[in-house]
């Protein structure tokens, strides 16, 4: 349905006395600052030879990049996919910007990222900002901006399509065509992946309840793009996903889904433009099994929530050196959670909550760019209005009376946050680049109104949370001391103010607070070299973060925020011994970390290594070997007071790749 009215505006533009239209799919180009800023890129090849084939592996090799678990897209509970940069973690929401094609992807009720929802196969290109953000969307770039660009036809090709099978006889299948539309393209494609999934609980503490964490998820994603004019191109695109998980017992089943839709104009005239707006309707529902008596005590049955937004961006011509973006956006996030508490013992009712609200962000911007020879200055001013309205959580007993009530006081504020430096291009083979910034986050509906259990530890909402802030600088460079080789070196310094944490505030029992700050201080480092059929790709985060805060009644002061490493290293290393062959392995390191805000429980350091090998056969069929974890090293998810969750074991893939 897309596709039709694209068609016909496009079809006119075929005639022959028309200049020739280049259609990229893409928003308009970085800004000529946008070096000062340390972006990295991830090409093409890079997303398709993950060993695990999920975007989070991709990522992963991104010095800076964290999940909020260790666990993949298979294993883990979709409400904790929260992804940040520069180990600024602690809670399960992101911190990062994450956009496909312009669109935040985060949820609108919880603020996780469908990451089984994003097919690498379909990506072109990703590129990510660490440091606070400005310009679009800054609002939720408060610990970076990770963009994800899907690919166009060319790449694509006309038709792909891979299957892939495991040792444990799970399966991987993806498919997509590519056809032209009018003078403009169209593209469809798919992926399911399901399987049993592996045993997270180690084997001393496995019960007769105990099963392999089981999943089976789905994603359409239909896209279209046409030119209007010779300059103004438009976009469209919609995506429909549906993931379904079983977690360490039977029953404890997750379901999370989401339908988006988008609408974008991109003009690449004199006067350029990017205007956007989506809508985006997502549910999610949990069971939660007893792990004394494995039976349903919670049935989080239904958290519909809908987010909508849009934004435009005009850059007006203001002379060759100079690059000047104004713009404004909007995001609205409403959600209710829809629950009951169940007896373990009896299976009755004993509680039925609801919860939820809208929380909305209007952001007014503008930055500046300036080459002055050598040297280029950025500048950029960003003033958010955020409300936080109609919160609520409400308890019931069986016969209707009310057992614990909230109802928040509505609120809003203005922020003004910014971003400014400078790059400088000192030789032919140098660049050294320093900025500095302010960023903002809003807490999430999930943060502010839903209290959870993981057996035995209760986290409680909080109602009441202040906005985050963030502060940063950083300085790095950039060198190329010979041909094929690239070493990339940055400093920084971020601090976040109330950043929202679970805080220990009795036995088994937390709160979602804004503790006074989390600072991070360290150094990210990446390396690549191409010498022939040879490629190496490495990056490593060194990070000391800590909570800061005074007085007795913060014992978290000086501790190191939960779920962060202070190590994380990545190193991949590619063959190409002839045409279409590819052989490549990946080791990754994570640094010890602490499962909770008061260092009492452990996640041990671990090394894993990767590989993937592709072998062409005929045409565009390729062989294609996966292996992950294949030194089989014990990695830990979870631990809980003793109770642990266990990463990916050893995994071996095989299959078949058209259109490689």
């Amino acid at each position: 349905m897309i596709a039709l009215p694209l068609l016909a505006l496009s079809a006119p533009l075929a005639a022959e006395d028309e200049p020739e239209i280049v259609v990229t799919g893409q928003g308009l180009p970085p800004p000529p600052a946008d070096p000062a800023y340390g972006a990295v890129e991830i090409a093409r090849e890079a997303l398709v030879t993950a060993p695990s084939g999920r975007i989070e592996d991709v990522l992963g090799g991104v010095a800076g990049f964290q999940q909020f678990r260790r666990s993949d897209s298979r294993s883990a509970n979709p409400s904790a996919q929260g992804v940040t940069l520069r180990a600024l973690g602690g809670n399960a929401s992101s911190r990062a910007l994450v956009l496909l094609d312009g669109v935040p992807m985060t949820d609108p009720f919880f603020g996780y990222v469908p990451l089984s929802a994003l097919a690498p196969e379909r990506l072109g290109s990703v590129r990510v900002t660490r440091g606070g953000g400005s310009g679009p969307f800054g609002a939720g770039a408060l610990a970076g901006t990770i963009e994800l660009t899907s690919a166009d036809a060319a790449v694509l090709g006309p038709v792909s399509a891979s299957l892939l099978a495991n040792d444990r006889g799970e399966t991987e299948a993806s498919g997509g065509i590519a056809v032209p539309l009018g003078a403009g393209f169209i593209t469809l494609g798919g992926r399911w992946d399901r399987g049993e999934g592996f045993l997270t609980t180690p084997a001393s503490q496995r019960v007769a309840a105990t099963v392999p964490a089981a999943f089976d998820g789905w994603s359409t994603r239909l896209r279209a793009v046409a030119p209007l004019t010779n300059d103004v191109e438009l976009q469209a695109s919609g995506l429909v996903f549906r993931d379904d998980r079983t977690l360490r017992f039977a029953g404890a089943d997750t379901a999370s889904e989401g339908q988006d839709a988008s609408v974008r104009l991109v003009g690449r005239g004199s006067w350029q433009f990017d205007a956007l707006a989506y809508v985006q309707a997502r549910n999610f529902s949990n069971v939660v099994i007893s792990s004394t008596r494995f039976t349903r005590t919670l049935d989080q049955r239904n958290t519909p929530s809908t987010g909508l937004g849009g934004k435009l961006e005009l850059r007006p011509p203001v002379g060759r050196d100079h690059v000047l973006r104004l713009g404004l956006d909007y995001r609205r996030a409403d959600g209710e959670l829809q629950e009951e508490a169940y007896n373990a013992v009896t299976g009755a009712v004993t509680e039925r909550r609801r919860a939820g609200g809208v929380t909305s962000d209007l952001g007014l911007f503008a930055e500046h760019d300036w080459q002055l020879g050598t040297v280029v200055l950025t500048g950029g001013v960003r003033a958010d209005r955020s409300v936080i309205s109609d919160g609520f959580y409400r308890a019931v007993n069986p016969a209707g009376a009310v057992v614990s009530e909230t109802v928040a006081p509505d609120r809003s504020d203005w922020t003004v946050t910014w971003r400014g430096g400078a790059a400088w291009q000192a030789s032919d083979t140098l660049r050294l680049r320093a900025v500095a910034y302010r960023g903002l986050r809003l807490p999430t509906l999930n943060e502010l109104y839903r209290p959870f259990v993981v057996f035995p530890v209760v986290t409680r909402a909080n109602a009441a949370l202040r906005n985050e802030r963030l502060l940063g600088f950083e300085a790095g460079l950039d060198w190329q001391p010979a041909e094929g080789v690239r070493l990339g070196l940055t400093a920084f310094d971020n601090e976040v103010e109330d950043a929202i944490a679970n805080v220990t505030i009795g036995t088994n029992l937390r709160q979602r607070q804004n503790l006074p700050a989390i600072r991070a201080r360290g150094v990210e480092a990446t390396l690549s070299a191409t010498q022939g059929q040879l490629g190496f790709e490495g990056s490593l985060a060194w990070t000391d973060a800590e909570v800061q805060g005074a007085g007795p009644s913060l014992p978290q002061d000086g501790l190191r925020p939960a779920q962060t490493p202070r190590l994380a290293a990545s190193a991949a290393l590619t063959w190409k011994p002839a045409e279409g062959w590819l052989l490549s392995a990946t080791l990754r390191h994570l640094g010890a970390q602490f499962e909770d805000d008061l260092e009492s429980d452990v996640l041990p350091a671990a090394t894993t290594l990767g590989a993937y090998a592709q072998v062409p056969l005929t045409g565009q069929l390729a062989l294609v070997l996966r292996g992950e974890n294949l030194t089989g090293e014990t990695v830990l998810t979870r631990n809980s007071g003793g109770s642990i969750d266990l990463g990916a074991p050893r995994t071996l893939w095989a299959g078949l790749r058209l259109g490689y």
